[in-house]
């Protein structure tokens, strides 16, 4: 909530500076050459969040000792959007920048699942639990800037710089296991907690058109192995803690969007794919109020589909 109330004590600021800019412009006669748009948008989110524990040469037969999947399905989420940039994008090159904030409804969004292999002999699976996941938190900061080039008078490009903060928090709760001991099951018992903070930054471009104003069209991609995730694990019944920092997945993400603009108002639909891979790095574990000490490598990952719909107000 801290974080909606100083997003929009921004915006109010942006606003109050803007307002004389834009009459003193009007009392001028000129036209100006950019300007702010502000709006609300709303969608969901719908994929998963992995964790890794990788394990060492001769310990068991797998490669992977450990993974974790928390299912997104899907996460809701409301939040803010503020550009800056050439108000007529077809007329000269320019540069533009923009700011994107969202908070996801708290709901249970499907299931968590925990793998083990933990054999010498094979790398068959031999732990399995399935838990109810719930979505805690969900948190999404973009901040992007670049630069706007008109192609004649047909499409543009915008080739740009992002960055990203993303955190989700899951809790796990009741479920089942099967292990080679035997089968059980978890009653109104949380078994844990999870929490993924991703830092990114990328090089992306798209590409638009809009010859068949009103209605815009977009698609871009972004690309990196600039990620960095710092998790941490908490195992409740067992009160164990970890601690996770691992870097280098690649990202990527294509995105595409259908405009409806009209004399001040926008209406946008966009969908967008992020994929990031495999990251690795080390990890710290403790029991109890203990110290932390070193663990088994770790590592995390994250795929999801986002849908969004905006409503933008230009100033």
């Amino acid at each position: 909530m801290k974080n909606i109330n100083s997003l929009a004590f921004l915006v109010i600021i942006i606003l109050t500076l803007s307002l004389p800019y834009k009459a003193h412009c009007q009392e001028e006669g000129s036209e100006r050459s950019y300007g702010f748009s502000f709006g609300t948008q709303f969608g969901f989110i719908h994929g998963k969040a992995l964790e890794y524990v990788y394990s060492q040469p001769g310990q068991v037969k797998s490669e992977i000792l450990s993974e974790l999947t928390w299912e997104i399905k899907p996460v809701f989420y409301y939040g803010f959007h503020l550009d800056f940039s050439r108000i007529d994008l077809m007329s000269s090159p320019g540069f533009f920048a923009s700011v994107s904030f969202k908070t996801g409804v708290p709901a249970d969004t499907g299931i968590m699942e925990d793998r083990d292999w933990m054999s010498k002999e094979n790398a068959d699976l031999t732990h399995f639990s399935s838990h109810t996941n719930k979505t805690k938190e969900f948190y999404f900061l973009d901040l992007l800037i670049g630069a706007s080039i008109p192609v004649r008078t047909y499409f543009y490009l915008k080739p740009f710089l992002s960055g990203s903060w993303t955190r989700f928090s899951f809790a796990a709760r009741d479920g089942y296991w099967s292990y080679p001991s035997g089968t059980g099951s978890f009653e109104g018992e949380y078994v844990c907690n999870y929490q993924q903070d991703w830092f990114i930054l990328a090089a992306g471009i798209s590409i638009g058109t809009n010859i068949l104003s009103p209605f815009s069209f977009d698609i871009s991609f972004q690309i990196s192995p600039l990620t960095y995730c710092q998790a941490i694990d908490e195992h409740i019944m067992k009160n164990e803690t970890y601690m996770d920092y691992s870097a280098f997945g690649l990202f990527l993400e294509p995105a595409g969007s259908f405009s409806f603009n009209m004399e001040r108002i926008e209406l946008s639909l966009e969908f967008a794919y992020r994929y990031i891979g495999k990251t690795r790095g080390e990890s710290y574990s403790k029991v109890n109020d203990g110290d932390y000490s070193p663990n088994y490598e770790a590592g995390a990952g994250l795929s999801s589909i986002d849908t969004r719909l905006f409503v933008k107000l230009r100033i």
